[in-house]
């Protein structure tokens, strides 16, 4: 996970903290709109 916020604050010239809430938000709406990808979401997600 730490190299995708890594990644997401050198494409995007954002904090850190602005990525992790970014990846947040994507999982977040990922998990709403495939309740059934949920628990993918949440692995590939987690740390």
């Amino acid at each position: 996970m730490n190299e995708l916020i890594e990644k997401i604050c050198t494409e995007a010239n954002v904090t850190p903290e602005q990525a992790q809430k970014a990846l947040e938000a994507v999982a977040g709406f990922v998990k709403e709109k495939f309740p059934m990808m949920a628990g993918a979401v949440d692995k590939l997600f987690q740390g």
